[in-house]
């Protein structure tokens, strides 16, 4: 059974074709920068290696319509025929309360999913393009929509809600909705194997760390909290925004600010500006903060410090919450890569039972692994994320069912 992955982006379409009788890769590529006048084309298979161009894409649907053409190209394709292609899982950033779980895309659902487009206007309308390409071009071929707010769903209405009048979450539907869903469910459902133990038994505390971060509360397999809000932009600090700030800032930034009354203007600044790269002046990658730290920038240690101490605070506020955890499970680019990151994030964190060997820290491996002590009251792993294997999963499950 091939089930084939699409992800689009605000200006790139992202891809996994699946062998799901394995649940290995056949086909996977990138298409980023649509609509510029330099578009960018990466793609490689199990067949052929990893080829990269220069194209020419203006939308979404001309970026669909030139991976499907690939995977059927009679020379370096991977299907002879849109038919091997059994479903098609869309990753959809916002599903706002209209989506509580994956589902198969009717003209109903589409319908629902524009009127979410006010709460990921860059993103939303991406994701219909893309629903719409794949209709087009893989007609009745079945496609299943999978929400990154969707794993969320169970976080109870005192954690969810912000204490502004109620008219406001009548009205707007303004209330925290969490993101990175897939990825928190598929290490949390990949700790439970790992360890040899039902889901439903265990509290974990997974924590995405990327460009873009966030914390999950996990309880018997149900989100109980999140870092991210209604946006992604609450939380901890990430590599351009400014994640948890007193609300009362922007006010006092646009009263002194005229420039920042323009709200695109303010959520560039704390969306783009801020963050790793903002305090560092450096960069938003952990990476090059580390590298410039180590040569005495002051500003790039202080960033480093900032982020791991935020994601420390809501490791202790999530242990609360949890009233103790079995699992900390780091993830995404940070958290799978970094070892500084996770040393200083798990660093006097005995008291919660969290004893990192940091030895095991150091070693470098793209598996599974147990990086805590032996003795550890609670385990520390570092798992891979894999959204799209997720999107996959559900996807052929949905279509079963």
């Amino acid at each position: 059974m091939k089930v084939l992955v699409v992800n689009c982006g605000s200006s790139s379409v992202k891809y996994t074709l699946f062998d799901m009788d394995k649940e290995s890769k056949i086909a996977w590529g990138l298409i980023e920068c649509i609509g510029l006048d330099k578009c960018f084309y990466k793609r490689e298979s199990v067949n052929f290696p990893e080829k990269k161009e220069t194209v020419r894409v203006t939308n979404h649907i001309q970026a669909v319509e030139l991976i499907i053409n690939e995977l059927l190209d009679k020379n370096c394709g991977s299907i002879s025929d849109i038919k091997e292609i059994s479903v098609v899982g869309h990753r959809i950033v916002h599903g706002g309360e209209k989506f509580l779980q994956p589902v198969v895309v009717t003209e109903y659902a589409k319908e629902c999913l524009k009127e979410c487009f006010p709460l990921a206007p860059l993103h939303m309308p991406a994701h219909y393009d893309g629903i719409t390409a794949v209709e087009k071009l893989l007609p009745g071929i079945t496609s299943v929509l999978v929400f990154d707010t969707a794993f969320h769903q169970t976080i109870p209405d005192y954690a969810y809600m912000y204490a502004l009048p109620y008219k406001f979450y009548e009205k707007d539907h303004i209330r925290k909705y969490g993101f990175h869903g897939t990825s928190h469910n598929y290490v949390a459902c990949k700790a439970a194997e790992f360890l040899g133990k039902p889901l439903k038994n265990l509290k974990i505390i997974t924590a995405h760390l990327g460009n873009g971060s966030s914390l999950a509360a996990i309880e018997n397999g149900k989100v109980v909290d999140t870092s991210m809000g209604f946006t992604p932009l609450q939380g901890i600090v990430m590599g351009s925004r400014c994640g948890d700030i007193d609300a009362a800032i922007i006010a006092y930034l646009i009263d002194i600010y005229p420039e920042y009354k323009n709200s695109d203007a303010l959520n560039n600044l704390l969306n783009k500006e801020s963050g790793l790269l903002g305090i560092s002046g450096v960069s938003a990658d952990m990476r090059a903060i580390l590298e410039a730290a180590a040569s005495g920038s002051k500003k790039s240690e202080l960033a480093f410090n900032m982020l791991c101490y935020s994601v420390k605070k809501y490791i202790g506020s999530f242990y609360a919450a949890l009233n103790g955890i079995d699992l900390l499970v780091f993830t995404a680019g940070i958290g799978e890569n970094s070892y500084p990151v996770r040393e200083k994030v798990c660093q006097n964190l005995e008291a919660l039972g969290i004893e990192l060997d940091t030895e095991k820290n150091k070693e470098n491996s793209q598996n599974i692994r147990c990086i805590s002590k032996p003795n550890s009251k609670v385990k520390v792993l570092i798992i891979p994320t894999n959204e799209e294997l997720m999107i996959a999963r559900i996807s052929k499950q949905l279509i079963g069912s």
